[in-house]
């Protein structure tokens, strides 16, 4: 990883968690590296945390450091080498004519609603607790970076907007945005949501003349975090320095 000393981070603190079981790996235990205080972590501040490969959950910040697993491995798409596969461009034109909005932080209720639908069915059959209304709000709504909302929703019908269909929280920093979680609505198995939220960030970046678009972590073993590597070129933060990860 890289090292703190080479970052401008003189007044922030860093302490490791306790281990706790991994959310991703079946059977492995993980530990996180957290800095603080988090009132001091501004947006430029940030950005140097993210491309030292941490990621936030709310006022949260962290990065993996566990004792010996190292599979989570932090990525960013350089968006103006991006190249769309065959099935990336059906997903975006399948999807195209969704209403987008970009809106500031704040509680829906039909955001929430949607969020609950989306954890239940990704977490069907397992002991993982929902979010209720306030771990919710301190997750995904809580943030010190210039953070936004970004709504998909079906055509408008008349007056009426459409049914909302996915939702995206994204932080837009000076080096790129960094996607920090994505919810949809998955009562359509044929559905590319995901997929097209990731192809919409990367022409935003595009569009705002940012450099990248930061996915969180790729860990290879895990389904749920493997999918990052179809979109390619995409780095990884490797041996402390960001590095081309090749794809399926």
């Amino acid at each position: 990883m890289t090292q703190l000393k080479e970052l401008p981070l003189t007044e922030l603190q860093f302490y490791a968690t306790a281990p706790y079981p991994c959310s991703y790996l079946p059977g492995k235990t993980a530990r996180s590296q957290v800095a603080t205080p988090s009132h001091l972590i501004h947006a430029d501040l940030y950005g140097e945390l993210v491309n030292a490969g941490f990621r936030r959950s709310g006022l949260y910040t962290y990065r993996p450091y566990c004792d010996e697993c190292h599979a989570c491995t932090a990525t960013r798409i350089p968006v103006k080498d991006f190249s769309p596969k065959r099935s990336q461009k059906r997903a975006w034109k399948k999807h195209a004519g969704l209403d987008i909005r970009v809106l500031n932080l704040g509680y829906q209720e039909e955001h929430y609603q949607l969020y609950q639908r989306y954890q239940q069915e990704r977490h069907a059959g397992s002991e993982v607790d929902i979010d209720d209304q306030d771990q919710y709000m301190q997750f995904l709504l809580q943030s010190r970076v210039n953070s936004r909302i970004v709504e998909f929703r079906d055509g408008p019908h008349d007056s009426y907007p459409g049914r909302l269909r996915m939702v995206s929280m994204i932080d837009i920093l000076d080096q790129g945005i960094s996607s920090v979680y994505t919810f949809f609505d998955t009562s359509n198995a044929s559905a590319s949501y995901g997929s097209f939220s990731i192809l919409w960030q990367i022409q935003q970046a595009l569009e705002l003349d940012l450099p990248y678009l930061y996915l969180g972590y790729y860990i290879e073993q895990s389904e749920k975090m493997s999918y990052k590597v179809k979109f390619q070129p995409i780095e990884g933060l490797i041996d402390d320095r960001w590095q081309p990860i090749i794809g399926p």
